[in-house]
């Protein structure tokens, strides 16, 4: 077995999440418990570059649990994504005698820490976006409190635009993936659920959905639109000259990352964070740890990332049948 850390630290990448710091706090104290020595470094791969680091005890993490965001803080950087860059990290991190970091993130963190792993420093990476669009795991440390925090806004932009008769497009976050705006449109019963994986960008059958519902006694319409597709406020426009419909957009945006997290993001993150110092306690380093078919898991991080993750069409299909339903009951007839 290969030799074990002794001495980890723990960071933060790319968006915050809720849960985040739940993970964090597992880390810290989870290797402190096995003797460890844990280092916190700041706003992410920028601040390992600047070398914005502090020694972690148990009491650093103390009331972080509820907390949302990230405790230590996160940032972007583009020096960091170069080769040199990665170099440099590794090189601050084998100075300060780290040997070996928890990372906390999505996609593009897994990424740079691929790129640090093939510096020689050994990793783990801890899934922590709200978007649910890792490959390697059936849950993301932030959906379920981000999915909440959209549901509720929704339903009431959902009530006001019942009473004024309108048809709403509401856009919540999701770029590349489309797991909170099928999760919140089926969720809310909207009309329309536009998903970055599967929307064809025909306006036109947006608009003879409307038409066809409003003739059929339907006053009002919920469009979810995910962020990947965007322009909902010009597409706000067309729809009502269209339809003739008064129609607003909304844009939640950053509201989603924020707000104290669920009892499933602290609990899974409780989980996933002290995986994490075990593995590298144990010298099993450069995993991705996943929740999958039911269990924690870990994977090999270069496995993980070359795995592909698609919204299960029967997903689709049901958030298709079941906002049909005024046509459905006209087929009744």
């Amino acid at each position: 077995m290969p030799k074990g850390c002794k001495k980890i630290a723990v960071l933060t990448s790319g968006g915050d999440a809720p849960g985040m710091n739940a993970a964090i706090r597992a880390v810290v104290r989870r290797a402190l418990g096995k003797g460890l020595k844990v280092v916190g470094i700041e706003k992410g791969y920028k601040g390992l570059l600047a070398e914005e680091m502090f020694d972690m005890n148990a009491r650093s993490v103390a009331d972080a649990i509820q907390k949302g965001g990230t405790i230590l803080g996160t940032a972007r950087s583009s020096e960091f994504a170069t080769d040199e860059g990665k170099k440099k990290a590794a090189d601050i991190l084998r100075k300060r005698g780290i040997e070996g970091v928890a990372i906390i993130g999505g996609d593009g963190s897994y990424r740079g820490a691929l790129g640090l792993s093939r510096e020689g420093i050994p990793v783990v990476c801890i899934p922590g976006t709200i978007d649910l669009d890792i490959a390697c795991t059936d849950y993301t440390i932030g959906f379920d409190t981000a999915v909440n925090t959209a549901m509720e806004a929704i339903d009431k932009v959902r009530d006001t635009s019942s009473s004024h008769e309108r048809c709403s497009i509401i856009e919540v976050m999701g770029r590349n993936a489309g797991y909170i705006a099928l999760w919140c449109g089926v969720a809310t019963g909207a009309e329309d659920i536009l998903l970055p994986e599967k929307y064809d960008f025909n306006e036109q059958n947006i608009i003879n959905h409307i038409i066809e519902s409003r003739k059929l006694g339907k006053t009002h319409h919920l469009i979810i639109n995910a962020e990947g597709i965007g322009h909902s406020t010009s597409m706000s426009r067309r729809i009502e000259a269209a339809t003739g419909m008064e129609t607003r957009a909304t844009i939640l945006g950053y509201m989603q990352r924020g707000g104290s997290p669920s009892c499933k993001d602290r609990f899974y993150a409780a989980i996933m964070g002290a995986y994490a110092a075990d593995l590298l306690e144990e010298g099993n380093c450069n995993r991705c740890i996943g929740y999958l078919g039911g269990e924690f898991r870990d994977f090999d991080i270069e496995e993980a990332l070359n795995m592909k993750k698609e919204i299960p069409e029967y997903y689709y299909d049901v958030s298709k049948a079941l906002s049909r339903s005024i046509a459905n009951d006209r087929v009744a007839k």
